[in-house]
């Protein structure tokens, strides 16, 4: 990663950005001869969540802190789950239902590993990662959400 004094050739690919993502970039960004797993996970904006409609989602991060988190756990995961290679693409901005906000890819030897690294990257990244949603509903009410634990705040 540009700017890292001691990159880690392991992690593969990390951004944060207001374009649309690519999955099919974020899991070649970790194809490599020495992986026989590599897993993808691609999040996408759902237009219910229950029974309530979502016409948007607008995400906001604190961008040096959430990029240098993001690698932080790509690290931790490479070294956890024994990875080849581990990229992460998260969006910012406006995202619609049906477009993707966030991609995950892990290669490992086996997949076992790799299907792990993905799933503990995704529970992570929403957990400590600075990266903020606002849920906007019909009628212009919005619900904005940190992590699993953070409380929610309605906003008329």
């Amino acid at each position: 990663m540009a700017g890292d004094l001691n990159p880690d050739p392991r992690v593969r690919l990390v951004t944060l950005g207001d374009e649309p993502l690519d999955p099919a970039a974020v899991l070649a960004a970790v194809g490599d001869r020495a992986a026989g797993g590599n897993v993808l996970f691609v999040g996408t904006v759902r237009e219910l969540t229950g029974d309530v409609a979502t016409t948007r989602l607008e995400y906001e991060a604190h961008a040096p802190l959430a990029q240098a988190e993001l690698a932080r756990l790509c690290r931790e995961a490479a070294d956890r789950f024994a990875l080849v290679a581990v990229a992460v693409s998260h969006r910012l901005g406006i995202v619609e239902p049906g477009d993707v906000s966030v991609a995950v890819a892990a290669s490992a030897a086996h997949r076992r590993e790799a299907f792990a690294a993905a799933e503990w990257l995704m529970e992570r990244i929403k957990a400590s990662v600075p990266i903020w949603k606002c849920d906007h509903a019909p009628g212009g009410g919005r619900t904005w959400v940190h992590g699993h634990t953070s409380a929610e705040h309605s906003l008329p």
